[in-house]
């Protein structure tokens, strides 16, 4: 549900898909642009968005913005990506760890973040040096027990005043290459290697998880080493974030060694991890992903826009099945927009030799470690649960280190606010992520009540997921629907065009199929587990008892 890059585009009629550019082009005014969010949000956006316009980055673009008649925010952020995209190239190929030394690849890695970040977002890019400095010095000055939460409070903190003011003094509802977005990847970096620290150099390693062995830092790392984590060229603009451990595994050239390989049998591992893998195929794969998407687009999302949803005629002439339709094409259409920004992060990181996750089974390498989405598990998911693990990925990691594995009253309630307060200060956010806890709670009474009766034959195990597919496209639409329409009066006029029924049917799911939630059956798996080796115990040793005892009698 991340939206680094939102387009809070008007509502467009268009006669014909072949003529879409052509009409987009046509509509695409400023004035229009402000009459449509006149209408929907109840007021006339501030004037600062002309100033936040001028001030958003380089104009050197504006002719091919004007051409192609996209604002030159989105024009920058394009061109920066596949600059970026040719570097990482470069980066690999002449700064190839065995050419280069680490310190090198670092410097390079940042200056180019930065140049970049310049480029798109002018003098805002400066937020990200003080969001870094602020939360590099709570770490260096602050005591190792509680560093970690101090961080957290600074770093999220600092982001959420500057989404503050970003969205109620410039340019509430109106589209910008938002500067804030990469700040969000920046915090989730942030947070990270704070509780990683933390883990590192105060617990021992009794009390970690396998993960968070995995993820633990032993040492504080350099000023460069921070910077270039936080703001290399690879994500500086759309992330994906990725662990510390990781990034400087790719600096220093040890990515390719066998500890990506913990699943892959000797076979795999004697034949193919002697040579460095090539990610080249893999980027031309999500390259042509991207293009794909892109043009998926830029044809569907002017035809189907959210907000026709809540237009008064429309709800009034169209029958409610035919609603629920419309909502769900014009979610699957705004899909390919982020799908097309998150491949292109994700191809750049690995053209750079960024990624590498160990091989397949035919030996063919992984190129996945840091992905942030999987479409077709996306359009064919059969579950909340399933949508949401493959949506955003590295976010939920993210959500699920720092907040989840460590939250002791309520994680799940609070993951779901943590994510809406990373997300930004629109109220729309706020109410899909409440909608999503109703939502997750009944589809896991569902699942553990319900399920269980379809998996007697292999016919009722497709009809029970073609009516998970369905029921899962249209909660996650009726969910979401708010995160797109982000103000208080459109959010709840779309909810109140359904009734509420989905969040009425949610309510009767969890009060009439009550479900334990994870903690507590891990727990009494536990609980039994232990119970279960006490009484073996016990057996055994009333077993030796009367062994001895007949032993005694006999002599």
């Amino acid at each position: 549900m991340c939206a680094v890059y939102d387009n809070r585009t008007a509502r467009r009629n268009n006669s014909s898909s072949s003529s879409v550019f052509i009409i987009a082009a046509a509509e695409g005014s400023e004035r229009n642009r402000r009459k449509e969010k006149e209408r929907i949000y109840g007021h006339r956006p501030s004037m600062a968005t002309q100033t936040t316009a001028s001030c958003t980055g380089s104009t050197l673009l504006q002719p091919i913005s004007e051409i192609i008649n996209l604002p030159v925010d989105q024009v920058n952020f394009v061109a920066c990506q596949l600059f970026a995209l040719l570097m990482a190239v470069w980066f690999r190929i002449y700064l190839h760890p065995s050419k280069t030394s680490p310190f090198i690849r670092h410097v390079v890695a940042t200056l180019l973040g930065f140049y970049l970040a310049l480029f798109c977002f002018g003098w805002y890019s400066l937020h990200f040096l003080v969001q870094s400095g602020l939360s590099y010095s709570v770490m260096v000055f602050a005591g190792l027990e509680h560093m970690h939460k101090y961080c957290f409070i600074v770093t999220l903190g600092y982001l959420l005043l500057c989404q503050i003011t970003r969205v109620y003094v410039f340019d509430y509802g109106m589209y910008s290459a938002d500067f804030t977005g990469p700040m969000m990847v920046i915090t989730q970096k942030i947070t990270s290697l704070a509780f990683e620290i933390h883990d590192g150099l105060t617990k021992r390693e009794g009390q970690l998880t396998p993960s968070q062995k995995y993820l633990a830092i032993s040492r504080m790392p350099s000023l460069l080493e921070y910077l270039s984590y936080n703001c290399n060229f690879m994500g500086i603009l759309a992330g994906p974030t990725c662990s510390y451990n990781d990034y400087m595994a790719f600096i220093e050239g040890t990515c390719y060694q066998p500890r990506h390989q913990e699943n892959a049998n000797g076979k795999e591992n004697g034949k193919y991890k002697q040579s460095e893998p090539s990610p080249k195929n893999d980027v031309i794969a999500k390259l042509c992903t991207c293009a794909i998407s892109l043009a998926i687009y830029l044809s569907l999302c002017q035809l189907l826009p959210v907000e026709h949803s809540i237009d008064d005629d429309f709800v009034s002439s169209t029958p409610f099945h035919l609603q629920v339709i419309y909502l769900y094409l014009a979610m699957l259409a705004l899909r390919p927009k982020y799908y097309f920004v998150w491949t292109l992060a994700d191809a750049i990181n690995n053209a750079a030799g960024f990624g590498f996750n160990g091989y397949n089974k035919d030996g063919s390498p992984r190129w996945d470690l840091i992905s942030n989405l999987r479409i077709l598990d996306i359009e064919f998911a059969t579950s909340f649960k399933m949508f949401l693990d493959n949506w955003n990925i590295q976010t939920a990691l993210w959500l699920k280190r720092v907040c989840y594995e460590r939250c002791h009253i309520n994680p799940m309630a609070a993951t779901f606010l943590l994510s809406a307060l990373w997300h930004g200060v629109y109220p729309g956010y706020y109410l899909t992520f409440l909608t999503g806890i109703a939502m997750t709670m009944a589809a896991r009474a569902v699942r553990h009540n319900i399920r269980p009766y379809f998996l007697v034959s292999d016919s009722y195990k497709r009809i029970y997921h073609v009516i998970t597919w369905a029921w899962t496209q249209v909660a996650i639409s009726y969910t979401v629907a708010p995160f797109v329409l982000l103000a208080v009066g459109p959010s709840l006029k779309f909810y109140r065009s359904w009734y509420y029924c989905l969040h009425l049917l949610c309510l009767l799911v969890v009060l009439a199929l009550p479900v334990k939630s994870r903690r507590r059956q891990a727990k009494e798996q536990e609980d039994g587990t232990q119970d279960s080796l006490q009484d073996n115990q016990t057996d055994h040793n009333n077993s030796t008892d009367n062994n001895c005892n007949k032993k005694d009698k006999a002599t």
